[in-house]
């Protein structure tokens, strides 16, 4: 009997997926249908694969035809925006039909879960790369010091989609997007908490960017890690309630947060206001508009906006902010939108993956721990580098996981009912074992 899978959305992290359940779908006896908004640009990947697969127009705001096409799956696979997947988890239990995503369990799909337990629906949330990979990996190494006999006191893991090294060129960022742009520029807007030797901490958003941890990646050099969101919901999910040290992060490349902080500091990243005809400004002028009146207005605006941020002129951040074309005569060209937004815009263009280029996904995981009366540390660590500006490492990361967990749940091997995500051993070993075989994704590890 053929199993049939829906995936919505294939934007730019689905490409791995996609391939991979093309690769399967002939031995697995599945039929694939993608529905995204542009599917003439998925004719040359599906054409090969008629037999197996198709493309349908859909649009987000087409609910009818989201619940038609949902009640004709066996599973759904969303990679639409992550505020969408209630309405799609919704018309998952109303017509009995599995869904997998790589995105957060957001308290609206956490209330369906007793609706789908029931239902006899199994809601797979997190199988991407952050949220997904890093629950997987961090708990085969967890699971495997507790069976050394060890008691973990501290856990600190990281991720960051970066360039690789050959990509970075003379972009003083080190970084272009291969993800969602908007969740870049919207980083970090919460207060950040996580613990430190059993002290709760807090870093409000102004000062996210300026509290930074630095580590090195075995072959690619030092990174900076800033605090995410939310460190503490994870405890109880990795079996971590008593720890006493706790904290998730994201990297980028050292001088990157820095030159982050300052933008956060002039207002560029409130995304609370529109601002007022914006089409009629140049990025110079936005920008003085942010700082307070001069007492030296033949100051030069790059100087003034040093000066105000407390910087060095000719110092790396003022670099990186003068690089974006901020202090520019430059218009910023679009007639309504918060400052996020605009700034967004102006990224879009500036930090945009090229053909040619190639994206690196590092994440790594510090566990501190006892065992025998000694403290012992665990560094486990993993590098991906991308193919292209289409076969990203990003799109290795979050869709490979994803697929290997969905044919696992077409396979019965995901028992559970509800909404759960894969702490699970008899989910995210075999999928780190496959990894590891077919594509060559592992963590290689250092203990001391």
């Amino acid at each position: 009997m053929t199993t049939r899978l829906l995936l919505l959305g294939a934007g730019r992290s689905a490409s791995s997926l996609i391939q991979y359940l093309l690769r399967h779908a002939p031995t697995e006896n599945w039929f694939l249908t993608v529905a995204d908004a542009n599917p003439a640009h998925l004719a040359p990947v599906l054409a090969a694969h008629s037999k197996y697969a198709r493309a349908v127009p859909f649009a987000l705001e087409q609910e009818a035809l989201l619940d038609e096409l949902v009640e004709q799956a066996d599973v759904v696979i969303s990679m639409l925006p992550a505020l969408l997947h209630g309405v799609v988890a919704r018309a998952c239990v109303r017509h009995g039909c599995h869904l997998a995503t790589a995105s957060y369990v957001s308290p609206e799909i956490r209330a369906l879960h007793e609706e789908a337990v029931t239902a006899g629906v199994t809601l797979l949330m997190e199988c991407g790369l952050d949220p997904g990979l890093d629950h997987m990996s961090a708990m085969r190494a967890i699971e495997h010091i507790r069976a050394r006999g060890g008691r973990l006191t501290s856990f600190k893991s990281y991720c960051g989609g970066l360039l690789a090294p050959d990509a970075e060129g003379d972009n003083p960022w080190k970084y272009k997007f291969t993800w969602n742009p908007r969740n870049v520029v919207l980083a970090g807007q919460s207060t950040a908490k996580y613990l430190e030797n059993g002290h709760p901490r807090f870093i409000p958003y102004q000062q996210l960017f300026a509290r930074t941890e630095t580590l090195a990646v075995p072959g690619y050099g030092e990174f900076e890690g800033y605090a995410n969101r939310d460190s503490l919901s994870y405890r109880a999910p990795y079996g971590l309630d008593g720890i006493p040290t706790i904290l998730r992060g994201t990297l980028r490349r050292p001088g990157y947060c820095a030159a982050w902080h300052a933008l956060v500091r002039l207002g560029l990243t409130d995304d609370t206001v529109n601002l007022d005809n914006p089409e009629a400004m140049t990025w110079a002028e936005l920008v003085e508009a942010y700082l307070p009146v001069s007492q030296v207005p033949d100051l030069d605006l790059s100087v003034r906006v040093a000066n105000y941020l407390g910087l060095d002129p000719t110092g790396e951040e003022m670099g990186r902010l003068n690089w974006l074309g901020l202090f520019s005569d430059r218009p910023v060209g679009h007639a309504n939108g918060t400052p996020a937004q605009l700034l967004e815009r102006l990224l879009s263009e500036k930090w945009q993956l090229q053909p040619h280029d190639h994206d690196l996904i590092v994440m790594q995981h510090q566990f501190g721990f006892e065992l025998n009366g000694a403290v012992h540390s665990l560094t486990s660590s993993l590098a991906v580098l991308g193919d292209d500006a289409t076969h990203t490492a990003m799109a290795k990361t979050v869709g490979l996981p994803l697929g290997m967990a969905v044919r696992r749940l077409v396979r019965g091997e995901v028992a559970q009912r509800g909404v759960l995500i894969p702490v699970q051993a008899a989910l995210y070993e075999p999928i780190l074992d496959e990894l590891a075989a077919d594509y060559g994704i592992v963590f290689t590890e250092e203990e001391h």
